[in-house]
């Protein structure tokens, strides 16, 4: 499967520009990239996005993650620190529907480019606004990144060992990619309320919160009960029990995941112990929570007597809820992958490299979204943003290539 060229799309003729950068608003931005909305990525001359240089470098020069999380955008320099390059950019938003920013509070404001001057250049327009803490409130000003926001947002806690080093919960970056979803969906429901009325409006998102947002009972536990959650490892028996990770024979991990009495007897027939599901033992959910420690006992030894494979196939033979801790070697090896083309080869412009990236999603049966292109060379659509949508002449172009603004 290869990046297919520029065809309609849900989002199509609509503008988003992209003045943010790493991860969260890009990541926004990006997915209505992805569903056919032309997205112009406003970078500084120097540099440009940080993201550029996060990860494993390419042989054009900017990284892997550049290419595949910057995909499907223009990218145009503009020094907003300067009058003329001020300028360009209203002009920008004046043609434009969306604009994704993730600066520190305040900073769009200093630059005369905040919300209040904006939407009278655009009445129209939808702003995603991403901060570590939002645009209010007494942490307003203090940077944010997806690690402390982790930490802030209360999931950071969580995760470890019982009595050990609190740990990253799984990537340093999700709360980036969750705070760029909840941004998604915000700008979606900003467009259908100007669709409704005509009026544009902006998105405060906090990294922060989109953590806390996905905290299950964690606050109303502690608000009725005064219940503080603390680590439980690889296996969480609040709600189910057996629900966790165990390892197996070959040094490998499942995941099974019993949480009805029924998926307990499935289990027990598994592992050829049905006895284990009789209401004399653990056949009740109660009495497993209880005595969790025990039944996670049993079941990580019959996990650890047997390979990755065969306890998988027993499970599946069962219909019990399992699955393997794929590293991403698995994931490269995974026919349920493969099946469903969750991975796109694309050839790198002006390399040799042929780059392997998670494919579009979600999946609309009828206007599905694609991968047009990677990631673009720092500057590489400046003077055609410039001169085929804002209306700029060869020379005022050249002018501003001198000065720099641009």
């Amino acid at each position: 499967m290869t990046a297919e060229s520029r065809s309609s799309g849900p989002l199509e003729g609509l503008r988003v520009v992209d003045v943010s950068t790493v991860i969260a608003a890009p990541y926004c931005a990006t997915i209505l990239g992805e569903f056919g909305a032309e997205v112009v990525k406003v970078e500084h001359p120097l540099g440009g996005d940080a993201l550029r240089n996060f990860g494993t470098p390419s042989q054009r020069g900017d990284t892997l993650t550049w290419l595949s999380e910057a995909r499907n955008k223009q990218s145009v320099t503009i020094d907003l620190h300067r009058p003329d390059g001020v300028e360009i950019f209203k002009k920008l938003i004046s043609r434009s529907d969306i604009l994704c920013e993730n600066f520190r509070t305040g900073t769009l404001e200093k630059w005369g480019l905040g919300w209040e001057v904006l939407r009278k250049i655009n009445p129209g327009l939808i702003m995603l606004r991403v901060t570590g803490y939002g645009q209010t409130g007494p942490y307003k000003s203090r940077p944010g990144f997806a690690r402390v926001a982790h930490a802030v947002g209360g999931i950071a806690y969580l995760a470890g060992m019982p009595r050990g080093a609190p740990v990253t919960p799984g990537s340093t970056t999700l709360a980036d990619y969750m705070t760029g979803l909840y941004g998604c969906i915000g700008v979606l429901m900003a467009l259908r309320h100007r669709e409704l009325t005509g009026e544009g409006q902006y998105i405060d998102a906090a990294l922060y919160e989109s953590v806390f947002r996905c905290t299950d009972e964690l606050a109303p536990a502690y608000g009725m009960y005064g219940t503080v959650r603390e680590r439980r490892g690889p296996s969480h028996n609040d709600f189910a029990c057996p629900h966790g990770h165990f390892p197996t024979k070959d040094g490998k991990w499942v995941a099974i995941s019993c949480a009805t009495d029924k998926l307990f007897s499935r289990l027990a027939t598994a592992m050829d112990r049905p006895e284990l599901a009789s209401s004399s033992t653990y056949g009740e959910q109660k009495v497993r929570l209880e005595h969790c420690q025990d039944v996670n006992e049993i079941v990580r030894d019959w996990c650890g007597s047997l390979t990755r494979e065969e306890v998988l196939e027993r499970c599946y033979q069962t219909h019990t809820p399992a699955g393997p801790l794929n590293n991403i070697a698995d994931i490269f090896g995974d026919r349920q992958f493969h099946a469903r083309a969750n991975l796109t080869s694309v050839q790198v412009p002006d390399t040799d490299e042929t780059l392997m990236v998670p494919s579009v999603f979600p999946r609309l049966s009828e206007s599905p979204g694609k991968l047009r292109s990677l990631g673009p060379k720092l500057g590489e659509h400046t003077d055609q943003v410039l001169r085929d949508l804002l209306g700029m002449s060869d020379a005022e172009i050249a002018a501003l290539h001198e000065k720099r603004v641009v």
